[in-house]
């Protein structure tokens, strides 16, 4: 399938690594020009020919100076997740506080690249905007309420972008993945273990097998690759009544819950 998306302009916000940075290489893959926005200052570099800003999606005029410096913009990712670090279950385990950072990043952050690429897809009349959010999302995840709460209150404000972009012929869309190897998986496991005698503690590897054969009926991880082939895709002009909609690669997850 030829997806032509040569020449193309492309931000990847959160690019550093796991599936942001699957999507910022397949778009290079692509022959596009991609811009990647990471808060990591040691980030590696994508391929030379392509532009890289450090920089925390929370501080709007950051975010903003970054839309300037891309300039005109096709296509927009926002691949930005980060949890608690609690084990959050049940969710008085945690405490108000706790809450804030969380909303900050996953939901204010995204809000944040909304309005900076807003009137650079507006003028360009054509493109896509791809919001990351989870399955915890749509199931109500006990294992960190801020988190599943954050992702919740993106999956709908993907439904009023969508809506608010429509006549202007961009496209807004959510991918959530189920479980994923990434550094926020481990981050969960770790957080868990944390709340268990010595005796009843597993090995990462030994959880994660439990884990994925427990909740996916495919049994089987999902991998960073998979959300980037899917990501060009909803780029390309084969996906241009595809708006509004949250696509799960979750092994069956949210069907199984």
């Amino acid at each position: 399938m030829q997806l032509h998306l040569d020449g193309q302009n492309v931000a990847v916000i959160g690019a550093a690594n796991g599936i942001g940075r699957a999507i910022a290489e397949a778009f290079v893959a692509e022959r596009c020009r991609v811009w990647a926005f990471d808060r990591d200052p040691k980030a590696p570099p994508l391929p030379s020919g392509q532009g890289s800003v450090t920089g925390d999606v929370t501080c709007y005029e950051e975010v903003r100076a970054f839309a300037d410096k891309v300039g005109d913009v096709d296509h927009v990712v926002f691949s930005v997740g980060v949890g608690s670090g609690k084990f959050g279950f049940p969710f008085w385990n945690l405490e108000p506080g706790d809450w804030a950072r969380v909303l900050e990043i996953n939901l204010i952050g995204a809000v944040n690249v909304a309005h900076a690429f807003a009137p650079k897809l507006i003028a360009r009349g054509r493109g896509s905007l791809l919001f990351l959010v989870s399955v915890a999302g749509q199931m109500g995840s006990q294992t960190d309420p801020p988190y599943s709460a954050a992702k919740a209150g993106l999956i709908n404000f993907t439904h009023c972008a969508a809506k608010d972009f429509a006549p202007y012929g961009i496209r807004v869309n959510a991918l959530s993945p189920g479980m994923v190897k990434t550094h926020l998986n481990q981050a969960v496991w770790a957080a868990g273990q944390q709340h268990l005698p010595p005796s009843e503690r597993k090995d990462y590897e030994t959880w994660a097998e439990e884990k994925i054969r427990k909740v996916s009926p495919l049994g089987r991880w999902q991998t960073p690759p998979e959300f980037a082939a899917m990501a060009v895709f909803l780029a390309s002009d084969h996906a241009r009544n595809i708006t509004g909609q949250t696509l799960n690669i979750d092994g069956g997850q949210v069907m199984h819950a």
